[in-house]
């Protein structure tokens, strides 16, 4: 009888961890890819400050951050590459800078091909833009009309 129980209680807590701790493919997002999941779900329905101002609220993001627009030309992260071929754009990071994070959410253009504006971005783009530190990914990624691009680190430590 023993046996049976004992079993039956292993049967349980096999199925219990099948169904509850199975492939979860959130937690193998980095902090990029998991922000620009979040930004393909708001990019038909928000305008860029919007969809910035939503990023900074995901719950991925460990820092007290800020958005606000931006116009064509030097833009952070970029050194002396003039950003151009969009009509709206916002950018958002973290409000101090020992973080190295910044994120950007763009409107093209009619008749910007945003493959090569994402191309661009990643050719010119500094991930050691921040004297102090280094970004450890480049995310980038499009949606209709509007690219989203990032450079940040993989993960945030977990704060206890």
């Amino acid at each position: 009888m023993k046996r049976i129980i004992t079993l039956a209680l292993v049967l349980i807590m096999a199925l219990s961890l099948a169904a509850c701790g199975g492939n979860n493919e959130a937690e193998n997002l980095t902090v990029g890819q998991t922000l620009l999941k979040d930004f393909e779900e708001r990019a038909e329905k928000e305008d860029v400050t919007a969809i910035a101002e939503g990023l900074l609220s995901n719950e991925i993001i460990q820092f007290m951050g800020g958005s606000m627009p931006i116009e064509p030309g030097y833009l952070t992260g970029f050194g002396e590459y003039e950003v151009t071929g969009f009509s709206e754009g916002a950018m958002f990071s973290p409000m101090i800078g020992t973080i190295p994070f910044v994120g950007y959410v763009f409107q093209l253009e009619e008749g910007t091909d945003a493959d090569e504006f994402i191309a661009s971005l990643e050719k010119n783009a500094d991930l050691r833009w921040n004297i102090c530190t280094e970004a450890e990914e480049m995310v980038s990624g499009k949606k209709g009309d509007k690219v989203f691009f990032v450079m940040c680190p993989t993960a945030f430590e977990e704060v206890e």
